[in-house]
């Protein structure tokens, strides 16, 4: 947590925030870069191809391009379900963290010290779990390098 002091008037939280952000970024960048741009490649292809008989019917042609879009669409649909994945579980960790900051309050305690019980948990649970991204980054590139 010290490596956060520098930034004042900003949060712990916000800091979090950013540091997921800048990480999923990556991934999604990575990804793009080592899979996505492959497959949009060949997508494009073989689309140009279905156009290419000019005596084909127009109900062929629109159902070979969407058969040509189909890898593209499971791949974002893989890294969505992935990025709303950890984006539950960091909404789950900061519901219970929420839930025990409250939960450890009497009439004694001050609102301050619940806000950095808050943050601390908060903290912990984006440490514990930013490790899970390059996890999930490898997870996806070998089921999207099946079909290279």
């Amino acid at each position: 947590m010290e490596y956060f002091q520098c930034w004042e008037g900003v949060t712990t939280a916000e800091l979090q925030q950013l540091w997921v952000q800048e990480a999923v970024d990556s991934m999604v960048k990575s990804l793009e870069r080592r899979n996505t741009w492959r497959i949009q490649g060949f997508m494009f292809q073989h689309s140009t191809s279905c156009c290419e008989d000019s005596r084909s019917a127009m109900q062929l042609v629109h159902q070979c391009i969407e058969h040509c879009h189909a890898p593209l669409a499971q791949v974002h649909a893989l890294v969505t379900s992935e990025l709303e994945q950890l984006q539950d579980c960091l909404a789950q960790c900061t519901m219970h963290c929420n839930d025990k900051a409250k939960n450890s309050t009497d009439a004694r305690s001050k609102e301050l010290q619940v806000k950095l019980q808050l943050e601390i948990c908060v903290t912990k649970y984006v440490d514990d779990h930013m490790y899970l991204i390059p996890t999930m980054t490898k997870m996806m590139e070998s089921l999207l390098s099946v079909g290279k």
